[in-house]
């Protein structure tokens, strides 16, 4: 039904996503897991974008590309050199 709808491109970006979220889930190393958060915000900033949510996309793109990774790195840089 909703499947059916959706376009190539859509569907192969979500599929993507699905990938993401369980290599994220799967990462145990603090700072693989910042940059796999970084990949997954990206590809979610990419299915937003297809699914005509430009806004959305922005918002995803600043908080999960850029602000949440750094926020990470800095906290995981600060534990280890304590």
């Amino acid at each position: 039904m909703i499947v059916a709808t959706l376009v190539p491109l859509q569907a192969t970006i979500l599929a993507l996503v699905g990938i993401g979220a369980t290599v994220l889930v799967l990462t145990r190393d603090p700072l693989r897991m910042t940059i796999v958060s970084g990949i997954y915000g990206w590809l979610l900033t990419l299915l937003f974008f297809v699914l005509s949510a430009p806004d959305v996309a922005l918002s995803m793109l600043v908080v999960s590309c850029v602000g949440y990774p750094v926020i990470l790195l800095v906290a995981v840089t600060r534990s280890r050199h304590k």
